[in-house]
């Protein structure tokens, strides 16, 4: 299976920030969105998942000759900010969340399995999500989107501002959820980018770039990747 965007592009009135982005995601694996801040990369998730119209273009999964369709279930959308019901303690929002989708739930594990997976501490479980930091806040939103079991998961920075220990964890949730599903995981910063991707995309004047991973030890390959980010038009 791939997921494929063909030829999209999205202006803010004058201002064109995607000009015919083109490139195949396959299965199993994790793309890194390779940008600077402001280069397109949340817009362009925007896009996908349909939370804003595109001027041209399309995104579909492929599997060989047949194309299907992308439906709001199929996408999972952690954003940078996490946004979790504060009045809720995660207890009463995971079984708040595995109640109202229990039909699209393949393998359901105990509100207590899916916490030790994630890591939640034992002590903030029964607490009010208002109170929970922005890692274990962050935490508990990818924790619902895996539940959800979506072919393709859209990560928006998503470990920005996480202290060292949780950011380590959470590279590693990242890659266990690779099978079955494409990840695209957006950063500006490149060092992530090389260590928890498969492969490789940048998005540099609204156009994706695909990026030999293998280049990257080269430290002039790396001065390259930089200057052309600086360069970037910011949108």
């Amino acid at each position: 299976m791939e997921f494929v965007i063909s030829h999209l592009s999205k202006s803010y009135g004058k201002h064109q920030v995607l000009r015919d982005v083109d490139h195949a995601f396959e299965e199993g694996k994790i793309y890194g969105l390779l940008g600077r801040n402001g280069a397109g990369k949340t817009t362009l998730f925007n896009c996908l998942n349909s939370d804003m119209e595109v001027d041209a273009g399309s995104f579909y999964f492929r599997e060989g000759d047949r194309t299907e369709p992308v439906n709001a279930e199929d996408i999972g959308y952690v954003l940078s900010t996490p946004t979790v019901p504060d009045f809720m303690t995660g207890r009463e929002f995971l079984k708040f969340f595995m109640d109202i989708h229990a039909e699209r739930i393949r393998d359901p594990k105990s509100i207590d399995q899916y916490m030790d997976f994630m890591m939640i501490p034992q002590d903030t479980r029964d607490r009010l999500m208002k109170d929970y930091s922005h890692g274990t806040r962050n935490k508990m939103q990818m924790l619902v989107n895996i539940i959800a079991g979506p072919r393709l998961m859209l990560l928006d920075e998503p470990l920005t501002s996480l202290d060292v220990v949780v950011a380590e964890e959470m590279k590693d949730i990242l890659k266990s959820q690779k099978a079955g599903r494409v990840l695209i995981f957006s950063t500006h910063l490149l060092d992530i980018a090389v260590d928890v991707c498969d492969e490789i995309v940048l998005l540099n004047h609204g156009r994706l770039e695909a990026v030999d991973k293998a280049d990257l030890n080269d430290d002039d390959f790396k001065t390259k990747i930089i200057e052309a980010l600086k360069d970037a038009e910011v949108s």
